[in-house]
């Protein structure tokens, strides 16, 4: 037992400092300019990827399976989608309050404006990279004009809760070649997951502040997951395996959301380098599925 609890520890300090470093790395990448800027946007664009493989193969599946697996051991028959019920609420609560925060913010100040910048934007010169979108640009759908540090929240917000949940599966385990097994898969994971998020932070422009809070609260989430997951063990319930498929459910539809709405489309818009930005995207959808696959 104690080799057991040893072995969740040791999980637990190595989810929190890998992705966290992971994470920390690409703020490297701040105020770059130049041709920088343009490998910057593709390095975006294997991110697109990269969330794209994590929505379709990992996120949505897992909450699907783990619905369904749910309502067949409490005995549960409904003749309604319940699952994607609970997927498309998570979608329509992310549509709703970003348009909510949208409307306000143009109401308010005349231009939408990101929830977690503290500074007006600035045009970025031609060639410095397509990171950042002028709020003016009569030519850019809207879309676009409010790519926000909003949408980048609720991705943290989403992925946060998707890591709670791999943690606790990791707490769960009554065996160390479990816990072990599921630690390497999700450590490696995580760590691919953190890069990326921590490049759509950039992206957004998040003040330095914000962006370590969020990295760090997100590296966090996994090690928390594991100390829920060693207490629930003690104490096991069924209505807290319910709430667990309910939340992972909502998150999965708000990484619907953000994207398929978000970030695809904001690293695809521009009609420059087309065909090199497709190719970093399915290198990054390669290296997720290829993790999916082999984990």
């Amino acid at each position: 037992m104690r080799s057991l609890l040893a072995a969740k520890l040791g999980c637990l300090l190595g989810l929190l400092l890998l992705p966290l470093l992971c994470g920390l790395l690409p703020v490297r990448l701040r105020g770059a300019a130049g041709t920088r800027g343009r490998w910057r946007s593709f390095v975006g664009c294997m991110a697109g990827g990269i969330f794209l493989a994590a929505c379709l193969l990992d996120i949505v599946p897992d909450s699907l399976s783990d619905m369904r697996e749910e309502l067949r051991s409490q005995r549960i028959t409904v003749d309604f989608p319940f699952p994607e019920f609970v997927l498309t609420l998570g979608f329509l609560l992310v549509l709703i309050i970003e348009h909510v925060v949208l409307d306000c913010s143009e109401r308010g100040a005349g231009e939408a404006t990101p929830l977690l910048s503290c500074g007006e934007s600035t045009p970025q010169p031609a060639g410095t990279g397509e990171w950042v979108v002028e709020t003016g640009a009569p030519h850019l759908p809207a879309d676009f004009r409010a790519h926000s540090s909003f949408r980048s929240f609720a991705l943290f917000l989403s992925l946060s809760v998707h890591s709670l949940f791999e943690g606790l599966a990791v707490g769960l385990q009554d065996t160390e070649s479990k816990v072990l097994q599921i630690c390497m898969a999700i450590l490696v994971h995580k760590s691919v997951i953190a890069v990326s998020l921590s490049l759509l932070l950039l992206q957004s422009q998040v003040p330095t502040r914000w962006f370590v809070a969020l990295i760090g609260t997100f590296a966090l989430m996994s090690p928390l997951g594991i100390a829920v997951g060693i207490v629930m063990m003690q104490n096991p319930g069924p209505s807290s395996t319910m709430a667990q498929c309910l939340l992972e459910g909502i998150a999965a539809g708000t990484f619907v959301y953000i994207t398929f709405l978000e970030i695809l489309p904001h690293e695809l818009h521009s009609p420059k380098c087309r065909l090199p930005k497709v190719l970093s995207m399915l290198l990054g959808f390669s290296v997720m599925a290829a993790l999916r696959f082999l984990g």
